[in-house]
């Protein structure tokens, strides 16, 4: 039997999954499980770096495990496992510190996107972020990564950290591929020009968890026009295009071609189709949540798992490097 080549991502635990992270990388996940040998991480020592309540931290965890497994994780095909739970992570990323040039981070562009963001919370681990991201990875020595676009300049640097490893101490790591997730940028609903984001407010988005009258609610407050906008029809096609159903797709086609779209009938026909294609997740994670004991029983398997491996190339990277008398 062939062996599945390995795949690692991770989403920080740090609050309620919005419809366009569903789209951009749980959809996929769930994709990918049968394809690959999966590890799916809640990554909360990077959730850190950005500015949180401590006392919500461990919810955020939590709640992030519950969305894993509603939308369908199945922890028989994958790993499922939290960060801090395999200390590995950091003693690599440590010895990763030690190669990876300054000048390389400096590059960053994430890293200045997030500094504005957090101006009075501009701290090494958010400057160091994707030395850290980098030691996930290669912990698992990953053929890939699923990744959107916005992803591609740490991946090249994982595979940049690779090759400095590889270089100064002998072939270890392999440089992990980018698997690209073509999927649509959704955007804001008070702004069609923006990528939808938390960062912009909760009437902003549409959670995978938000009740139907939610929903209802803030589709209902979604920017509309009276005279013809691309980016606002955009909007409204791309999320008609991921959650309609056959009929309405077919219906509101006629009606922007015919150019007589009634934005109210829309947002309407929408929050229905949006809050039913999210209803069995909504029930199973609801099951879930009813018992948390089997939810950490998961990640603790999983984080057992992981823990082999990265004790395994830990050992390796550290007779390469000369720590192991």
């Amino acid at each position: 039997m062939t062996k599945k080549q390995t795949i690692f991502s991770a989403i920080q635990p740090s609050g309620e999954l919005h419809i366009g992270n569903y789209l951009g990388a749980l959809k996929n996940f769930v994709e990918l499980q049968d394809e690959y040998d999966c590890f799916f991480f809640i990554a909360d020592y990077h959730s850190i770096t950005g500015d949180y309540n401590p006392k919500e931290k461990s919810k955020q965890i939590f709640d992030l495990a519950l969305d894993f497994l509603a939308i369908g994780l199945d922890p028989q095909k994958c790993t499922i496992a939290v960060q801090s739970q395999i200390p590995e992570h950091t003693e690599l990323a440590w010895i990763f510190n030690t190669i990876t040039p300054i000048s390389e981070l400096q590059r960053m562009t994430q890293f200045k996107d997030k500094s504005q963001n957090q101006g009075k919370n501009i701290n090494v681990g958010l400057f160091d972020y994707p030395v850290l991201q980098a030691a996930d990875i290669l912990m698992y020595k990953a053929y890939g990564v699923p990744i959107g676009q916005d992803q591609i300049q740490h991946i090249e640097l994982t595979r940049k950290i690779a090759r400095f490893f590889n270089n100064k101490f002998g072939e270890t790591f392999p440089e992990p591929k980018d698997i690209i997730t073509e999927t649509p940028k959704i955007m804001s609903l008070t702004d069609p020009t923006k990528k939808m984001s938390k960062s912009h407010g909760p009437k902003s988005y549409i959670g995978i968890n938000d009740e139907p009258e939610v929903i209802r609610k803030k589709m209902k407050k979604a920017i509309s026009t009276t005279e013809y906008n691309k980016d606002i029809y955009n909007f409204y096609a791309s999320l008609l295009e991921e959650f309609g159903t056959e009929k309405n797709k077919d219906y509101f086609a006629n009606q922007f071609k015919n150019q007589n779209l009634k934005f109210s009938e829309l947002k309407d026909a929408l929050a229905e189709d949006i809050a039913n294609y999210f209803k069995d997740f909504r029930t199973k994670r609801k099951e879930l949540a009813k018992n948390p004991k089997e939810v950490k029983k998961i990640l603790d398997k999983g984080a057992e798992k992981a823990r082999v491996i990265a004790r395994e190339t830990m050992k390796e990277v550290k007779e390469k490097v000369g720590l192991i008398l």
